[in-house]
């Protein structure tokens, strides 16, 4: 059942929480600070308690140090999903840039804004390959859009171009694939029709369908974390953007029939004071600083 007045709570918490942490960030990336990496990990894991999103992981550990992270892509919902596991960026298209609300929280992540064109791929391949050469984590969803979450779409591999590069110690790029998956709702399996309460494309408006999915109850979403490969493991570029689409769809389906059911994230822990902020954004004011401390760990 829809609880539209849970719908109200969690949207002034979530517009609350993103008031109080956007001068924060800015602060922090103005005068270089570490916390302009940790912060938005924390806000994407706040977001998920705001939202009643459970997650689960299974498969293999996620990748450390620098690399590019590929996954399917359904909905707005992937990008804290994904940003509450990641300490990282996200690689998007250009148009996010400009959105209201969303185009500034990517810029305040500092994601990488490209166009997926063929005649920009060497320009953005170099942009992307000197943030892997200062130790980020990128994150892209290689589909180009999102769907309805029931299926995987072909990979464009243009941006696996990136992979052709070599890191400064002389290492082959690392690309781990990684499945998503909105699986159930309180609880019970999520059929093709109910996935659309998660999923977003096509012509959907953003605002109802938020305003739709924060009535909404509990909703599981899988991940299913697949070994990192190297250019060398498939030999191309087009080769490589295959063997992570064939990984991901594999794993998707894999978690839509059950087959996955991975481990509960915990991605706050439930005797910190930083875990109040779910249900009160306020309390981050209180919040003391071992919440972005260099020891914080969220899932894998």
């Amino acid at each position: 059942m829809n609880c539209y007045a849970c719908a109200a709570i969690r949207l002034l918490a979530y517009a609350l929480l993103t008031l109080i942490l956007i001068p924060v960030q800015v602060m922090a990336i103005a005068f270089r600070l570490r916390l302009a990496d940790d912060l938005p990990r924390v806000y994407h894991a706040l977001c998920l308690k705001i939202l009643h999103i459970e997650l689960r992981v299974s498969g293999a550990e996620l990748m450390d140090g620098p690399g590019v992270i590929v996954a399917n892509h359904a909905s707005y919902l992937d990008i804290p999903v994904l940003g509450a596991l990641v300490r990282g960026s996200f690689i998007a298209k250009t148009e996010v840039a400009s959105w209201p609300v969303f185009g500034t929280l990517a810029k305040l992540q500092r994601s990488t804004f490209v166009e997926r064109r063929p005649v920009r791929a060497r320009e953005q391949n170099d942009q992307i390959s000197q943030r892997l050469a200062d130790g980020h984590k990128l994150i892209l969803f290689p589909e180009g859009t999102s769907n309805d979450g029931n299926r995987v779409l072909p990979f464009k591999s243009t941006l696996f171009g990136v992979a052709e590069r070599t890191m400064p110690d002389g290492s082959l790029v690392k690309v781990q694939p990684v499945s998503i998956a909105a699986t159930r709702l309180d609880g019970a399996p999520i059929g093709r029709d109910l996935r659309a309460f998660y999923s977003w494309y096509g012509d959907m408006d953003l605002a109802p369908h938020l305003w739709q999915f924060l009535a909404l109850g509990k909703v599981t979403v899988e991940l299913v974390v697949h070994p990192p490969v190297t250019l060398a493991d498939a030999g191309s570029r087009k080769e490589l953007a295959r063997m992570c689409e064939t990984a991901v769809a594999r794993g998707h389906h894999a978690a839509l029939t059950g087959m996955h059911q991975g481990v509960p994230v915990p991605l706050i822990d439930n005797g910190r004071s930083g875990d109040l902020i779910g249900f009160s954004p306020l309390a981050i004011v209180s919040e003391d600083f071992r919440l972005f401390g260099p020891d914080r760990q969220f899932g894998s």
